[in-house]
């Protein structure tokens, strides 16, 4: 009778840990005692813990079905970064790190000080002076991180911008006659697989503003851990600024050039004001004019685009 009342009723968010059973003790007292029961609320308690029936937050224990090209995926990217690698061409690992409130908010982690700072009690986005998009570019071949941090929204826009800068500050340096540039990148968010509104910032800021032909390689869904960018650069970047509340855009920047490694990482960042709008379109027609080569294998997450002869020449 007792595990009757109680199925179905385990509210909460589903991945969080916050789950609970939405009748009460006293609830569940009342509805035993609709139906003929008078117990009191401990002899409920102990009645359902000899069933083991118990409040419970759900468990992640479950892995769904992989995607039958993913280890071929990952087969194909590690062949390209090999190319690449041997002709000394850029290979850059892209991704938007998380978004951080400025103000006075809590920065999980621990600094060492005389007292601790203190900052909001809630994170309500409304007390922030603004929100930080830091964009990613980490060249895997010079171990160097390059941060582009916005303010607006995270858009495919705003990450080919970002990946502009980097090619205009750094990597035209670094590398002024490569012909190719690879892109890593996960297969979802500003820089989807999916994504229309990539592709073609790519073919016309990126491609045909510099005449450099650009190779793009996605990291199957879910497997977004393994591109470096996330445990060469993010993470250190994380542990740079742990404890430090991010009170303005200049200490964030500040926190992110700051990161270093035993390893001789180098990180620069820079700032990018401009306001970017969501949901922007690429027609079909606007589509038929780019200039991409899906590849043999996996072309969903696997392209190359090359330069237009008649090309448009934009700079963000």
């Amino acid at each position: 009778m007792l595990a009757e009342l109680v199925e179905d009723e385990v509210a909460g968010d589903p991945q969080g840990e916050g789950r609970w059973i939405r009748r009460s003790l006293s609830k569940l007292k009342g509805g035993l005692l609709q139906k003929g029961f008078l117990l009191g609320r401990e002899t409920i308690r102990r009645l359902l813990g000899k069933r083991e029936i118990r409040p419970r937050s759900n468990r992640k224990r479950l892995v769904a079905k992989p995607h039958p090209d993913r280890d071929r995926q990952f087969q194909y990217l590690q062949t390209q970064r090999q190319v690449f690698q041997a002709a000394k061409w850029p290979i850059i690992s892209v991704d938007t790190k998380k978004k951080e409130l400025i103000g006075p908010f809590r920065n999980p982690g621990q600094v060492w000080c005389e007292r601790p700072q203190s900052v909001y009690m809630h994170d309500f986005p409304g007390d922030a002076l603004g929100q930080a998009v830091p964009y990613g570019i980490y060249d895997l071949l010079q171990h160097r991180g390059f941060v582009c941090i916005g303010q607006s929204a995270e858009t495919p826009e705003f990450a080919v911008d970002a990946i502009q800068k980097w090619w205009k500050q750094a990597g035209c340096k670094l590398y002024p006659d490569a012909p190719e540039l690879l892109i890593l990148a996960d297969g979802g968010g500003a820089n989807g697989c999916r994504s229309r509104k990539w592709k073609q910032q790519l073919q016309v800021k990126l491609v045909d503003a510099f005449g450099l032909t650009v190779t793009v390689c996605h990291y199957p869904t879910g497997a977004s851990k393994w591109n470096p960018v996330e445990h060469r650069l993010f993470s250190e970047i994380t542990k740079t600024w742990a404890g430090t509340p991010l009170i303005s855009f200049d200490v964030v920047l500040e926190g992110i050039q700051a990161t270093t490694t035993e390893s001789g990482l180098q990180v620069q960042a820079v700032r990018i004001k401009k306001t970017y709008q969501k949901g922007r379109k690429v027609s079909d027609e606007e589509m038929q004019t780019l200039a991409i080569e899906r590849h043999a294998t996996c072309p969903a997450w696997n392209y190359t685009i090359r330069p237009r002869k008649n090309r448009e020449v934009i700079f963000g």
